[in-house]
C-alpha cells in the first residue's frame, strides 16, 4: 500500500496544482483593505538646537567635475572663525562622529583630531574624503602622485586641496577666510601636497608623522627591505572604496602566518592583495627607480618655494613613518633664511601619539604628559598665530625637541644642534670590537665575529606570539613595539651584541646615527639590521621592570643588494668583506651614568620585513622556497656606528 501511495503522489500534486491554477484564474479580485500607516517619517529632521555645533555634509566640486564628500563642523554662533582642514582616505564621516553627542569635543575625540585644540580654539573643523574613498567620487590611487610623469591627469592632491580651499572661503560664511591644514600619516602626507602651489588662503600647515618616501624609510620599504606587515593595511585601503575587504588569518601568531606563506609575493596572492593595481606597482618597482623618486615629497618640496608656515611633527618611536618628517625638514631648512616659516617638533611618541596621552610609551615613563604639552604650549599658539585675526605673537621655538633619558623639552634654533648655545655636535665612533666590546672612540680592531642566519628561523622583531594591530584588549600593541625590551634578541645566537662598559658620565646624542659595517656573507644577498640600545642598570629604584631593560633608541635595516646604489640591486660577492653605510632614524637621547650602550646586529627582522633569501634573485617578491638558504655572516672589528654626540664647546 505504501508503494502505491508513493507512485500516486506525483499525479496528485499535478492535479492539485492544476486545480489551484484554475481557481486563481477564476478568483475575484482581492478586496481593498485599508493600509496601516508607516510610523517612519518620509524625511527625518534631527533636532540639534541644543548642540554646541552645526554639522553640514556637502559635496565640493573639483576642477574636473568630481565631487568630494566634505564634513563641516561649525561651533554654534561662530563668526570670523578660522578653518582647520584635514583631507583623508579614512572616512570623513567616521572621523567626525566618534560619539553620538551634542558636544563638539566629544564627536572629535580620536584619530586625527586634536580635539582640545580645535574646540577650545574655536576652529571650524573640516574633514574631507579624498577622491575615490568613502563618500567622494572619482578613482582612488594610493598616494596619488602629482600631475606629471607618474600621473598623466591634470588633477592631484595639490589641485584638489586648492579647489577645496577656494570653495570653503566662498561658502562658509562663519569663517574669516583663513585656512590651516593638519593631519597624521597619510593625512600628514596631504598637507605636504598642499604646499605645492598653495592657495593664498592657506596660512599654515601641520604635517604630523607624514608619509614622505615610501621606499627609503616610511611605509612600504626601508632601504630596500619590504615592510610586509603593511599587507593588511594595503588590502583594506586599496581593494574597495569603503575598506570593506578585511585581512584574515588562521593563526594567533603573525610570525607563523608570514613564515608559512614563504615570500611576501606569495602571501599577497593568498590573500587577494595581488589583485590591486598598487600591489602590482610594488612588485614592479622593488628598487629605488623613478617611480619612487618622482613621488618622494622631500625631493618635490626641495624644488618649491616655502611660503606657508609649516610645523613638522616627528615621533622618536614612530613604527610607520619615522623617516619622513626629518627628511622634509632637511629639504626645506635652507629655504627658511628668516627662520620664521619652518618649525619642527620632536616628541617621545608612537605614530600619531601627539594627540593622545604622552605620559608614557610602553614601559617608559616621561614624568609628564608630553603630548598635552605639545598641543597646549606649542600647537595651539602656533595655529592661533597664523589663523586668528589679531592673535598675539606666539613664542614658539623653531625646533622643540624632547630629550629622552633626561625627560626634558629643549627649545632650539635648528636641528640637529643639541642645545641653544655653548655646545656642538661632534661625531664619535662607536667601535664594534673584539670580545663583543663596544668602545667610544679609539682605533678599529682586527678580526671579526660571526653568526649563522637561517631564513627558516628568522629573528622575530618582537616577542612571540605577535599580532599587528591597535587593540590592546586583544593583545595588539603595534604602536609601542619600538620601545619593547630587546633582551630576547640579545640572547639569540643569530644576533651579535656589542656592549660598552658602564658609563661614568652622560653621553648625549642629537641627530642620526650612521651605521658603518664592514661585513661579509657566504650568500649572494643579505640584510643587515643595526640597533643602538640604551641598557638600563641591573636595578632601577622604584621601577623594577626596568632593571636591565634594553631600550632601542635608533634602529633600521639595509638590503645588501643595494650596497652600490639604490636604483639597481646587484648580487653580493660571497665571502668578501664589503662596506655598508646607512643612516639610522634620528634620536635625541642622553645615555645616563650607570647605563651602558649596546649595538645589536642581525640579518632578519621578521615578519616586520620580508625575509631575504640570502641567494640573489632578480625580484625577492618572486623568491621560491629553494632560494632561501643559510648564510654565515661576519662582522669585522673595523665596523663602527657614528654617533652625533653633543659636547660642550671649549
Amino acid at each position: 500500500m505504501k508503494s502505491r501511495i508513493t507512485r500516486l503522489a506525483p499525479l496528485a500534486c499535478i492535479l492539485a496544482a492544476a486545480a489551484g491554477l484554475a481557481h486563481a484564474q477564476s478568483a475575484p479580485a482581492p478586496a481593498s483593505y485599508p493600509a496601516l500607516p508607516s510610523e517612519t517619517p518620509a524625511q527625518f529632521e534631527p533636532v540639534t538646537t541644543s548642540f554646541n555645533y552645526v554639522k553640514r555634509s556637502v559635496m565640493v566640486p573639483m576642477r574636473d567635475g568630481v565631487k568630494l564628500n566634505t564634513v563641516i563642523i561649525v561651533p554654534r554662533g561662530a563668526k570670523g572663525a578660522p578653518v582647520l582642514l584635514t583631507r583623508t582616505p579614512y572616512d570623513a564621516a567616521g572621523l567626525t562622529s566618534h560619539a553620538e553627542s551634542s558636544d563638539m569635543k566629544s564627536i572629535l575625540q580620536g584619530y586625527d583630531n586634536a580635539a582640545d585644540v580645535i574646540v577650545e580654539g574655536g576652529y571650524i573643523r573640516v574633514v574631507q574624503d579624498v577622491r575615490g574613498k568613502y563618500g567622494s567620487e572619482g578613482d582612488y590611487v594610493m598616494n596619488r602622485p602629482l600631475s606629471g610623469p607618474q600621473n598623466p591627469t591634470q588633477v592631484d592632491h595639490s589641485t584638489d586641496t586648492w579647489d577645496t580651499i577656494e570653495w570653503l572661503t566662498k561658502n562658509v560664511p562663519e569663517s574669516n577666510g583663513k585656512v590651516g591644514i593638519i593631519g597624521i600619516s597619510y593625512d600628514g602626507f596631504l598637507p605636504l601636497m598642499a604646499l605645492v602651489n598653495p592657495h593664498p588662503a592657506l596660512k599654515v600647515a601641520v604635517p604630523m608623522n607624514p608619509m614622505v618616501d615610501g621606499w627609503m624609510g616610511d611605509d612600504w620599504f626601508h632601504h630596500g627591505a619590504f615592510r610586509q606587515v603593511n599587507l593588511p593595511y594595503m588590502m583594506e585601503q586599496v581593494v574597495t572604496r569603503k575598506n570593506d575587504a578585511k585581512w584574515f588569518t588562521a593563526t594567533h601568531d603573525d610570525y607563523d602566518t608570514y613564515l608559512r606563506a614563504g615570500s611576501a609575493g606569495e602571501l599577497a596572492r593568498q590573500r587577494g592583495v595581488s589583485q590591486s593595481g598598487f600591489w602590482r606597482k610594488i612588485v614592479a618597482h622593488p628598487a629605488y627607480d623613478a617611480f619612487w623618486q618622482d613621488q618622494a615629497m622631500d625631493k618635490i618640496l626641495a624644488r618649491q618655494a616655502l611660503t606657508v608656515p609649516t610645523m613638522l611633527v616627528h615621533s622618536l618611536w614612530d613604527a610607520e613613518d619615522i623617516y619622513g618628517p626629518i627628511a622634509v625638514y632637511k629639504a626645506l631648512k635652507a629655504k627658511d633664511a628668516a627662520n620664521d616659516k619652518l618649525f619642527l617638533v620632536i616628541g617621545p611618541w608612537s605614530h600619531g601619539g601627539a594627540i593622545g596621552d604622552g605620559s608614557k610609551l610602553g614601559a617608559i615613563n616621561f614624568n609628564a604628559d608630553t603630548a598635552l604639552h605639545f598641543r597646549q604650549e606649542i600647537l595651539r599658539p602656533f595655529l592661533d598665530r597664523y589663523l586668528k585675526d589679531g592673535a598675539p605673537p606666539a613664542s614658539v621655538a623653531p625646533v622643540s625637541a624632547f630629550e629622552t633619558g633626561t625627560n626634558k623639552w629643549r627649545s632650539l634654533a635648528t636641528w640637529p644642534s643639541g642645545c641653544t648655545s655653548g655646545c656642538a655636535i661632534k661625531p664619535a665612533l662607536l667601535r664594534l670590537g673584539a670580545d663583543q666590546k663596544l668602545t667610544l672612540g679609539g682605533a678599529g680592531g682586527q678580526g671579526y665575529d660571526e653568526y649563522v642566519a637561517d631564513p627558516a628561523k628568522p629573528v622575530p622583531y618582537r616577542a612571540r606570539p605577535m599580532q599587528m594591530g591597535y587593540d590592546e584588549a586583544k593583545g595588539q600593541s603595534w604602536p609601542r613595539w619600538l620601545t619593547d625590551d630587546q633582551r630576547e634578541a640579545s640572547g639569540r645566537t643569530d644576533v651579535i651584541t656589542f656592549t660598552s662598559d658602564v658609563l661614568t658620565a652622560p653621553v648625549k646624542i642629537s641627530g642620526e646615527p650612521i651605521a658603518n659595517l664592514m661585513a661579509s656573507t657566504s650568500g649572494t644577498d643579505s640584510d643587515w639590521v643595526v640597533k643602538v640600545i640604551d641598557v638600563y642598570p641591573d636595578q632601577v629604584a622604584g621601577q623594577n621592570a626596568l632593571g636591565g631593560y634594553q631600550l632601542m633608541i635608533s634602529a633600521d635595516i639595509f638590503r645588501g643588494r643595494y650596497r652600490e646604489g639604490y636604483e639597481v640591486g646587484k648580487p653580493i660577492a660571497a665571502h668578501k668583506a664589503l662596506a655598508y653605510k646607512f643612516a639610522l632614524p634620528t634620536a635625541n637621547h642622553v645615555f645616563l651614568p650607570g647605563h651602558r650602550i649596546m649595538v645589536q646586529i642581525q640579518s632578519s627582522w621578521f615578519p616586520l620585513y620580508d625575509r631575504n633569501p640570502q641567494t640573489f634573485v632578480p625580484n625577492i617578491f618572486d623568491a621560491k622556497p629553494a632560494d632561501y638558504k643559510k648564510a654565515t655572516q661576519r662582522i669585522y672589528h673595523s665596523s663602527f656606528v657614528e654617533l652625533p654626540v653633543v659636547e660642550a664647546v671649549k
